[in-house]
Protein backbone atom coordinates (compact mmCIF):
# COMPACT_ATOMS: atom_id res chain seq x y z
CA UNK A 1 0.00 0.00 0.00
CA UNK A 2 1.22 3.14 -0.56
CA UNK A 3 2.17 5.81 1.82
CA UNK A 4 3.14 9.42 1.39
CA UNK A 5 6.44 10.55 2.89
CA UNK A 6 7.61 14.20 2.41
CA UNK A 7 11.43 14.91 1.21
CA UNK A 8 13.75 15.70 4.23
CA UNK A 9 16.90 16.60 2.29
CA UNK A 10 18.76 16.28 -1.38
CA UNK A 11 22.28 15.87 -1.47
CA UNK A 12 23.96 16.07 -5.03
CA UNK A 13 26.14 13.62 -4.50
CA UNK A 14 28.02 13.42 -8.57
CA UNK A 15 26.69 15.44 -11.60
CA UNK A 16 24.35 13.11 -12.54
CA UNK A 17 23.45 11.89 -8.99
CA UNK A 18 21.28 12.88 -6.77
CA UNK A 19 20.36 11.09 -2.80
CA UNK A 20 16.61 12.11 -1.51
CA UNK A 21 16.21 11.25 2.32
CA UNK A 22 12.91 10.81 3.38
CA UNK A 23 11.99 9.41 7.36
CA UNK A 24 10.15 6.12 6.86
CA UNK A 25 9.66 2.98 9.64
CA UNK A 26 8.74 0.56 7.20
CA UNK A 27 11.30 -2.36 8.26
CA UNK A 28 13.80 -2.88 4.97
CA UNK A 29 16.95 -4.86 4.23
CA UNK A 30 20.39 -3.79 2.23
CA UNK A 31 19.19 -4.29 -1.67
CA UNK A 32 15.93 -4.16 -1.19
CA UNK A 33 14.00 -1.20 -3.51
CA UNK A 34 10.80 0.35 -3.36
CA UNK A 35 8.24 2.21 -6.09
CA UNK A 36 8.56 5.82 -5.85
CA UNK A 37 5.84 8.51 -7.10
CA UNK A 38 5.95 12.06 -7.46
CA UNK A 39 2.65 12.82 -7.65
CA UNK A 40 1.78 14.08 -11.61
CA UNK A 41 3.95 11.66 -13.16
CA UNK A 42 5.12 7.70 -13.23
CA UNK A 43 6.25 5.38 -10.52
CA UNK A 44 9.72 4.05 -11.09
CA UNK A 45 11.48 1.52 -9.30
CA UNK A 46 14.57 2.59 -6.82
CA UNK A 47 16.83 0.93 -4.90
CA UNK A 48 17.55 2.30 -1.20
CA UNK A 49 20.69 3.59 -0.78
CA UNK A 50 19.73 4.17 3.23
CA UNK A 51 17.60 1.49 4.73
CA UNK A 52 16.94 2.71 8.22
CA UNK A 53 14.20 4.68 9.68
CA UNK A 54 15.34 7.68 7.36
CA UNK A 55 16.07 6.02 4.39
CA UNK A 56 17.16 7.41 0.78
CA UNK A 57 16.95 6.81 -2.57
CA UNK A 58 19.86 7.84 -5.09
CA UNK A 59 18.55 8.86 -8.37
CA UNK A 60 20.65 8.80 -11.57
CA UNK A 61 18.97 10.56 -14.48
CA UNK A 62 18.03 7.58 -16.84
CA UNK A 63 14.55 9.53 -18.35
CA UNK A 64 12.19 11.80 -18.30
CA UNK A 65 10.84 10.63 -14.43
CA UNK A 66 13.88 10.39 -12.96
CA UNK A 67 15.11 13.88 -14.16
CA UNK A 68 11.63 15.45 -12.59
CA UNK A 69 12.73 13.10 -9.14
CA UNK A 70 16.44 14.63 -9.03
CA UNK A 71 15.03 18.23 -9.29
CA UNK A 72 12.38 18.15 -6.17
CA UNK A 73 13.25 20.13 -3.38
CA UNK A 74 12.75 19.12 0.78
CA UNK A 75 9.23 19.06 1.58
CA UNK A 76 7.91 17.94 -1.72
CA UNK A 77 5.52 14.56 -1.04
CA UNK A 78 6.74 11.72 -2.34
CA UNK A 79 4.67 8.55 -2.59
CA UNK A 80 6.26 4.87 -1.62
CA UNK A 81 5.42 0.96 -2.06
CA UNK A 82 7.66 -1.61 -0.75
CA UNK A 83 10.14 -2.26 0.17
CA UNK A 84 10.35 -5.00 -2.54
CA UNK A 85 12.42 -8.11 -3.42
CA UNK A 86 14.61 -10.02 -0.94
CA UNK A 87 18.08 -8.88 0.33
CA UNK A 88 22.14 -9.81 0.41
CA UNK A 89 23.04 -12.39 2.89
CA UNK A 90 24.86 -10.87 5.44
CA UNK A 91 26.70 -14.02 7.12
CA UNK A 92 30.35 -13.76 5.07
CA UNK A 93 32.59 -12.22 7.00
CA UNK A 94 34.77 -11.02 4.50
CA UNK A 95 33.26 -9.48 1.04
CA UNK A 96 34.15 -7.87 -1.94
CA UNK A 97 32.51 -5.60 -3.57
CA UNK A 98 32.32 -4.06 -6.89
CA UNK A 99 30.08 -1.68 -7.77
CA UNK A 100 29.51 0.08 -11.65
CA UNK A 101 28.10 3.89 -11.25
CA UNK A 102 24.72 4.16 -9.96
CA UNK A 103 25.59 0.26 -8.42
CA UNK A 104 27.59 1.82 -5.43
CA UNK A 105 24.11 2.87 -3.98
CA UNK A 106 22.70 -0.54 -3.67
CA UNK A 107 26.17 -1.83 -2.41
CA UNK A 108 26.91 0.77 -0.01
CA UNK A 109 23.76 -0.14 2.60
CA UNK A 110 24.89 -3.82 2.39
CA UNK A 111 28.32 -2.89 3.05
CA UNK A 112 26.98 -0.72 6.57
CA UNK A 113 24.98 -3.36 7.65
CA UNK A 114 28.07 -6.48 7.45
CA UNK A 115 30.27 -3.83 9.19
CA UNK A 116 28.32 -3.75 11.69
CA UNK A 117 27.84 -7.18 12.42
CA UNK A 118 31.42 -7.35 12.61
CA UNK A 119 32.36 -7.95 8.94
CA UNK A 120 34.88 -6.53 6.16
CA UNK A 121 34.77 -5.34 2.61
CA UNK A 122 37.25 -4.33 0.20
CA UNK A 123 35.84 -2.40 -2.80
CA UNK A 124 36.22 -1.88 -6.28
CA UNK A 125 34.67 1.38 -7.58
CA UNK A 126 34.24 2.15 -11.24
CA UNK A 127 32.74 4.97 -13.32
CA UNK A 128 33.12 6.88 -16.73
CA UNK A 129 35.33 9.38 -14.64
CA UNK A 130 36.24 10.82 -11.59
CA UNK A 131 33.46 13.40 -10.89
CA UNK A 132 31.04 10.69 -11.33
CA UNK A 133 32.35 8.06 -8.87
CA UNK A 134 29.74 7.54 -6.18
CA UNK A 135 30.26 7.09 -2.48
CA UNK A 136 33.78 6.65 -2.12
CA UNK A 137 33.94 8.84 0.97
CA UNK A 138 30.95 6.58 2.28
CA UNK A 139 33.18 3.18 1.81
CA UNK A 140 36.18 4.93 2.95
CA UNK A 141 34.35 5.88 6.21
CA UNK A 142 33.71 2.05 7.18
CA UNK A 143 37.76 1.63 7.01
CA UNK A 144 37.34 -0.25 3.22
CA UNK A 145 40.23 -0.02 1.29
CA UNK A 146 38.49 1.51 -2.16
CA UNK A 147 39.96 0.85 -5.73
CA UNK A 148 38.81 3.03 -8.24
CA UNK A 149 38.57 2.56 -11.57
CA UNK A 150 37.61 5.00 -14.59
CA UNK A 151 36.63 4.39 -18.33
CA UNK A 152 39.12 7.79 -19.13
CA UNK A 153 41.58 6.83 -16.61
CA UNK A 154 40.72 11.00 -14.94
CA UNK A 155 41.37 8.71 -11.28
CA UNK A 156 42.31 5.15 -10.52
CA UNK A 157 42.99 2.70 -12.93
CA UNK A 158 42.01 3.30 -16.33
CA UNK A 159 39.18 1.20 -17.91
CA UNK A 160 36.83 -0.72 -16.69
CA UNK A 161 36.17 -1.69 -12.97
CA UNK A 162 35.93 -5.10 -14.06
CA UNK A 163 39.73 -4.90 -14.27
CA UNK A 164 40.53 -4.69 -10.85
CA UNK A 165 38.26 -8.28 -9.78
CA UNK A 166 41.10 -10.76 -11.49
CA UNK A 167 43.98 -9.28 -9.12
CA UNK A 168 42.44 -8.28 -5.89
CA UNK A 169 40.74 -11.89 -6.03
CA UNK A 170 44.42 -13.37 -6.13
CA UNK A 171 46.00 -10.85 -3.44
CA UNK A 172 43.03 -11.03 -1.18
CA UNK A 173 40.87 -14.58 0.29
CA UNK A 174 37.18 -13.41 0.13
CA UNK A 175 34.19 -14.94 1.37
CA UNK A 176 31.97 -13.25 -1.90
CA UNK A 177 31.77 -10.62 -4.15
CA UNK A 178 28.70 -8.62 -4.40
CA UNK A 179 28.38 -6.91 -7.40
CA UNK A 180 25.77 -4.25 -9.33
CA UNK A 181 26.01 -2.66 -12.04
CA UNK A 182 25.47 -3.16 -15.77
CA UNK A 183 24.78 -6.60 -16.60
CA UNK A 184 27.17 -6.81 -18.65
CA UNK A 185 29.62 -5.69 -16.12
CA UNK A 186 28.44 -7.93 -14.02
CA UNK A 187 28.87 -10.96 -16.36
CA UNK A 188 32.54 -10.04 -16.67
CA UNK A 189 32.93 -10.05 -12.61
CA UNK A 190 31.53 -13.16 -12.99
CA UNK A 191 33.95 -14.79 -15.58
CA UNK A 192 37.00 -12.66 -13.54
CA UNK A 193 35.92 -14.87 -10.42
CA UNK A 194 35.66 -18.16 -11.79
CA UNK A 195 38.18 -20.70 -10.85
CA UNK A 196 38.76 -18.69 -7.08
CA UNK A 197 36.28 -20.21 -5.63
CA UNK A 198 34.70 -17.70 -4.14
CA UNK A 199 30.52 -17.18 -4.99
CA UNK A 200 29.57 -14.12 -6.77
CA UNK A 201 25.79 -12.17 -5.72
CA UNK A 202 24.57 -9.87 -8.13
CA UNK A 203 21.88 -7.24 -7.84
CA UNK A 204 19.82 -6.80 -10.71
CA UNK A 205 18.39 -3.49 -11.85
CA UNK A 206 15.30 -3.76 -14.08
CA UNK A 207 12.11 -1.77 -15.24
CA UNK A 208 9.15 -2.54 -12.79
CA UNK A 209 5.82 -1.78 -12.78
CA UNK A 210 3.98 -3.64 -10.60
CA UNK A 211 6.52 -4.95 -8.07
CA UNK A 212 4.70 -8.27 -7.24
CA UNK A 213 5.46 -10.18 -10.62
CA UNK A 214 2.26 -10.14 -12.08
CA UNK A 215 3.15 -7.64 -15.42
CA UNK A 216 6.18 -8.98 -16.56
CA UNK A 217 7.90 -6.10 -17.33
CA UNK A 218 11.00 -7.35 -15.51
CA UNK A 219 11.12 -11.04 -16.69
CA UNK A 220 14.41 -12.68 -17.09
CA UNK A 221 14.29 -15.79 -17.97
CA UNK A 222 12.42 -17.97 -15.71
CA UNK A 223 12.56 -15.37 -12.99
CA UNK A 224 10.82 -11.65 -12.07
CA UNK A 225 13.23 -9.72 -10.58
CA UNK A 226 11.10 -8.04 -8.10
CA UNK A 227 10.08 -10.96 -6.57
CA UNK A 228 12.79 -13.47 -7.33
CA UNK A 229 15.21 -11.16 -6.83
CA UNK A 230 16.81 -8.26 -7.13
CA UNK A 231 19.62 -10.10 -5.49
CA UNK A 232 20.26 -13.35 -7.00
CA UNK A 233 23.73 -15.63 -6.95
CA UNK A 234 25.44 -16.03 -9.94
CA UNK A 235 24.63 -19.69 -10.40
CA UNK A 236 21.03 -18.56 -11.43
CA UNK A 237 22.28 -16.10 -13.92
CA UNK A 238 24.35 -17.41 -15.99
CA UNK A 239 22.64 -20.48 -17.57
CA UNK A 240 20.26 -16.68 -18.92
CA UNK A 241 20.69 -16.24 -22.37
CA UNK A 242 19.22 -12.48 -22.08
CA UNK A 243 21.26 -12.03 -18.84
CA UNK A 244 23.56 -9.41 -19.90
CA UNK A 245 22.20 -9.04 -23.42
CA UNK A 246 18.50 -8.28 -23.72
CA UNK A 247 15.64 -6.70 -21.32
CA UNK A 248 12.14 -5.06 -21.69
CA UNK A 249 11.46 -1.20 -21.91
CA UNK A 250 9.17 0.61 -20.49
CA UNK A 251 7.30 -0.06 -22.99
CA UNK A 252 7.52 -4.01 -22.59
CA UNK A 253 9.33 -3.75 -25.73
CA UNK A 254 13.06 -6.47 -25.99
CA UNK A 255 15.87 -3.66 -26.33
CA UNK A 256 19.38 -4.35 -25.90
CA UNK A 257 20.45 -4.65 -22.54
Amino acid sequence: MRRIVPVSDRTVETPSTVTLRFVDDRPAAPGQFVMLWVPGDDEIPMSLSYVGPRKGVTVKVMGATSRHIQGISPGTPLGIRGPYGNAFDLTPHRVLLVAGGSGAAVLAPAAEALGARGGEVEVALGATTASELLFEERFAAMGAAVHVATDDGSRGERGFVTRLVGGLLDRGRFDAVWTCGPEVMMQKVIAAAQGSGVPVVCSVERWMKCALGLCDACALGPFHVCVDGPVFPAERLSPIPEFGHTKHDAAGRRVPG
